[in-house]
Parts: structure tokens; sequence; C-alpha cells
């Protein structure tokens, strides 16, 4: 299958980030935007982000290990969408304020090379390589 690899990265690594969102926040927020000052409020709001990567480890995982190819699509789509989202939102960040801390550009880097690797597999998928 076409998407196995690609599911199972992106399960682990945004399971593991889910993770540390949840139990660190100020941590994550530090190593990503250099600066660890998180009210009350964006304490919850990464929790909530990390429940969320979470749950996007959990869709790949139960992807990767399923057969249906329009679900496998329908997941590596809103994969794809989110690595967009990410990078989108970091750099506007970024370009706003100059917030960028150690893990910035490799965060944005990984974001790219998962969102070009969920289109080479759409584009596969397409052409019935499958």
């Amino acid at each position: 299958m076409i998407y196995r690899g690609l599911l199972s990265v992106t399960g682990v690594v945004e399971a593991v980030t889910g993770v540390l969102l949840l139990a660190v926040p100020a941590i994550m927020v530090q190593l990503l935007l250099g600066d660890a000052s998180l009210n009350r409020g964006g304490a919850v709001a990464c929790r909530i982000a990390g429940a969320a990567l979470i749950a996007l480890g959990i869709a790949c995982w139960r992807g990767e290990a399923g057969g249906a190819r329009r679900a496998d699509r329908g997941v590596v789509g809103a994969i794809l969408f989110y690595n967009i989202a990410v990078i989108c939102i970091l750099i506007a960040a970024w370009i706003a304020s100059g917030i960028a801390g150690i893990g910035f550009w490799p965060v944005i880097l990984t974001h790219a090379v998962l969102g070009g690797w969920c289109v080479i597999a759409l584009l596969k998928a397409v052409q019935g390589l499958t």
C-alpha cells in the first residue's frame, strides 16, 4: 500500500508531539516559538492541540492498519491540509512578530517533507499506482 510508510511516520510524529504538548506545553512552546511564557488559557489551548495531534496519530495508525483506499485517501488529504496549515500559520507568525525558537525551522521542514510525501502519495493513487 502506497500510504503505509507515510501514515506510520506521521502517526508517530504527531502522537509524540501531542503527548509532549499535553505534558509540557511551556517547553514545547519555548522550542517552537522561543518564548515559554504561557498564561492559563495558552496552556489549555496547547493541551487541546496536543489531544488533537494524538487523535491525528491514532487516525494515521488506524489508516495504516486498514485497507480501505478511499478512507486512506481521506486521511492523507486531511494530513496534507494540516501540514500546509501549520506551515502557513507559523510563517505568518514569524513574519508578523519574528517569533521563532530553536525548533521552529526543523518543524517547518518536517511539515514540508510530510506534506510533499502526501502530495506524492495522492498523485500516485490518482494515477492508479496504489
